[in-house]
């Protein structure tokens, strides 16, 4: 069960940052801290098909994030642009035009099994904490193709424990 939610959470955004991608080929550029971009974020592994996992992500190259809810059946999500400043990003949400400075802090943990601890402090959607591990970095650029080979690992790695 915790595959396929992870799974959703993947295709979501993958999904999302190529089409906003596609529709904003031109967007500003934004330098993210390494290690909270282009990463997936959940604040814990799913428990079932019906738990709901709160989700981050964060795409580097076209300054495009991401806070999603989601269990194996349903899901939400809201993409927000974003500029970076220090510790911060400067978000806004264009379905609403709502504006926030949030602050983002991400290190090396071993909190409950994962390997990186994110701590975002000022955001309206989402958590306060979330959770990584090494190998679930992801390249909205990749194709098809290889985004799949990397949804098939991320699903060994949840299958093994």
């Amino acid at each position: 069960m915790r595959k396929t939610v992870l799974l959703v959470m993947v295709v979501v955004v993958a999904a999302s940052a190529s089409a906003w991608r596609w529709r904003h080929a031109d967007a500003p550029v934004a330098d993210a801290n390494r290690l909270i971009a282009n990463r997936i974020w959940i604040d814990h592994v799913p428990r079932n098909e019906k738990d709901t996992v709160e989700a981050f992500f964060a795409n580097r190259k076209d300054a495009l994030g991401l806070f999603a809810a989601s269990s194996q059946w349903r899901g939400r999500y809201e993409l927000f642009r974003y500029e970076v400043g220090g510790g911060e990003l400067r978000v806004v949400y264009p379905q609403t035009g709502e504006r926030e400075s949030v602050r983002v802090k991400a290190k090396r943990c071993a909190e409950r099994g994962l390997d990186f601890c994110l701590e975002i402090d000022g955001a309206s959607r989402g958590v306060k904490k979330y959770y990584s591990r090494e190998g679930w970095e992801v390249d909205p650029g990749r194709s098809a193709g290889a985004m799949e080979g990397q949804v098939e690992a991320l699903r060994a790695q949840l299958v093994a424990e």
